[in-house]
This record gives C-alpha cells, structure tokens and sequence, in this order.
C-alpha cells in the first residue's frame, strides 16, 4: 500500500464534518443549492470588516521592500507586538511580543504547540463534545487522546472526572471555549477550580500539565457575556487561536500561540514552539496575512448578525420539541437527536435536504451539530423543513 497504515487509519476515522459537506455537493447537484440547507461545516459565509480591505489597499499601494520575504520563524515583531497588546488588556501579567508567536492557523498553532511539549506515550485529555481534529493532532506528535466528558446537562466542565484521567504520564489539557459544537463558554470560576485542581497535582507529585486554550470563537459571545482571560487562573497555560471566525478569514491560515508569561521556562517553551513551527514545515505564518492583522485586533464580524441567527433557530427547534443548552457563544447548536442513533436521525434529515452532523463526529452520540454561520435567507427558507422533520419523526 502506497500510504502508511496510520493515515489509512485516520482516513477511515476522517472528520464527519466533510463527509457530510461532501454529501452536500452531492445534493446541491442534484436538487440545486437553492432547495438544500447545508448546516455542516463552520466555513462562515459573512464577509471579512470593511477596516481589512482598507488595510489590504494601503498595503496594495504602499508596499514595503522585503515585505514578502523570510521573517523571524515566530512572525513579524509589530504584529507580536499588537497581539500581546490586545491579551495583556485582561491578563494579571502583561504580555510582550516575545511571548508571541504567528502560526497557520489555529491548527498550526496547536500542531506546534503539542510538538514542542509531547514524549512518545504521554496523554493530553480533551473534553467531549470535542473538535475531532484534535485526535490526529495529538497522534501526530506520538500522544494518546484521552476523551473525557464534560457535563452531559450543561457542557460545562466536570473537574472531578478530569481529575479521575489524570495519570502520570498526562501532559497537557485542551479546553475550547466558546466551544465547538456545542456554544458553551466556561465562566472563570470553572476555570479557576481547574488551575486549583493542577496546582495540587503540581504540588503533590512535582507533575506540570499545560492547559491550551483553543480560542479561535472568543470574540463571538452573546448576551453579554465575556470570554475570560485563561491566564488569570492558570499559570500552565497557552492560548492558541486564529482569525478565522473572528475576522472570517479561515482561507488566510492566520493565528498565533501565546504563552502566560509567568509560566516557568516560558522563554524555553517558546524557543521549542519556534523551532517546532520551523521544522514542522510551516517555516512563518504568512507574511501578508500578518502585516494585515497588526492593526486589526480591535476589529471583528458582526456579532449581532450571529446572534439573530441563533435566536431564530433556537427558539423555532425548542418550540418543536428539539432539546439543547442555549449557546453562549460560537455559531453552532448542539442539539440531543430525537433518534439514539444520531447517525440514523442525520440521515432522516437527509430526507428534508436538511445537512447536519452527528454527535459521534464529535465524541458525542446522541447529539448532532448545526452551524449557522450561513446566510439568514437559508435558515429562513429551511424553517418548513424542520417542522416537517420534526412532524415525520412524531414530534
């Protein structure tokens, strides 16, 4: 066979998030776009602010000399500079450039992340619901997934069960907050239960675990709502993050990793994170996409926008009997499914060329996910098909 068993492996395990948008293609041919409601993939229709084409302009007539060439492999000083900025407004200790470094894209970020930090065998637990990227993140790198659930009522965490998965050879934590799929943001007192919960690990058996802060929805919250800073409550901590949903530029493959400045050997972890995310072949983030983000960290999407969405499905699906925790944030629903087999019910929906995927995509069946980042006009036109669905189902 051409290619290695373990990509074999993956393939077979491969996300459900593409295969059902790859069902959906399939649809749209067959039935036209216009009568199918795509709600797979976190791929945003809305436009990037109108501040990001101004910048994009004055860089088009203003160019730089070198401005395309190789950087420092941890990206351009001014525009580390302006994203430590923007985290040292809500984090006890100030951040500086140095502690910064630009990435492709959150997945660069959290690649490089775990390559720096991961020995062969050691684990990192993830919280179910859970992004199942991160899976194949972690056995990238020689690590072991270790899934455990968060509150099934709630999403929220439950400290006594993650306390329960830690073994020896734990080595790190990913929360995701807002979290995809399910909205939930952890408030600050979950999170710093959690630093507590580490700090006595830390302090009994001499064990450091580094939680990572998947963050790339933190700045689409709702109801006023805030995301907390991870760095008031953990000293372990990285933030890991991109401008895909926040500046709606997912195809730009821009992020970054930041590290709590008080954590011990930050500078080490950071020379390690630079050396990862050269030999990892990401070499720098993209230069122009950086030059472009310096002075757009103040700036974001309409959230308003994401939040009527959410309104309308939340309240149409809880009036048809769909049971699910309001989101706090993110633009996804995360919906029990009226079927056990959440497989199953995401093929009956089919049925009403509604295209959703399974809670078992995320870790979670029993539940299934829908993304509403799409255009209003869509969900508004998919609403008959719901109360079909749910009529058809005996809701």
């Amino acid at each position: 066979m051409i290619i290695a068993d373990k990509i074999k492996d993956s393939i077979d395990r491969a996300s459900w998030i593409r295969k059902m948008f790859e069902e959906g293609a399939r649809l749209c041919k067959q039935y036209g776009a216009e009568n199918i409601y795509d709600f797979t993939l976190g791929n945003p229709t809305v436009e990037p602010p109108a501040r990001f084409y101004q910048e994009l302009q004055n860089l088009a007539n203003h160019p730089d000399p070198g401005m395309h060439r190789y950087m420092n492999n941890a990206g351009y000083a001014e525009t580390r500079r302006a994203v430590a900025g923007k985290i040292s407004r809500t984090a006890p200790t100030p951040l500086e450039e140095d502690h910064v470094i630009m990435t492709c894209g959150a997945g660069g970020a959290l690649n490089v992340t775990l390559k720096t930090v991961l020995n062969p065998g050691d684990e990192v637990i993830i919280l179910a619901p859970f992004f199942v990227e991160y899976c194949f993140y972690i056995e990238n790198h020689g690590g072991t997934p270790v899934q455990v659930w968060t509150n099934r009522e709630t999403f929220q965490l439950d400290i006594a069960a993650i306390e329960a998965a830690i073994t020896p050879q734990t080595r790190a934590i990913i929360i995701n907050s807002p979290n995809n799929p399910t909205g939930v943001i952890y408030p600050e007192s979950s999170l710093q239960q959690l630093g507590e919960l580490l700090t006595k690990t830390r302090d009994k058996s001499g064990q450091r675990i580094l939680v990572i802060s998947d963050e790339p929805y933190a700045r689409i919250s709702y109801d006023g709502v805030t995301v907390p800073n991870i760095f008031n409550s953990i000293d372990d901590a990285v933030i890991v993050t991109s401008h895909s949903k926040d500046l709606a530029l997912p195809g730009e493959r821009i992020g970054y990793l930041a590290a709590n400045p008080v954590m011990a050997d930050v500078d080490l972890f950071i020379d390690g994170a630079t050396f990862a995310n050269r030999t990892l072949g990401f070499v720098n983030a993209p230069a122009l996409s950086q030059r472009l983000v310096a002075n757009l960290q103040d700036e974001s999407v309409d959230i308003d926008a994401y939040q009527l969405k959410r309104d309308l499905l939340y309240e149409e699906l809880s009036g048809l009997g769909f049971k699910m925790v309001k989101p706090s944030g993110a633009f996804y629903l995360f919906p029990r499914s009226p079927l056990e087999d959440d497989v199953e019910f995401v093929k009956r929906a089919q049925h009403h060329h509604l295209l959703l995927v399974p809670g078992s995509g995320f870790g979670a069946p029993g539940f299934f996910r829908i993304a509403y980042c799409i255009d209003l006009s869509i969900i508004e036109r998919s609403l008959p098909a719901w109360r079909n669905l749910a009529r058809d189902l005996g809701m």
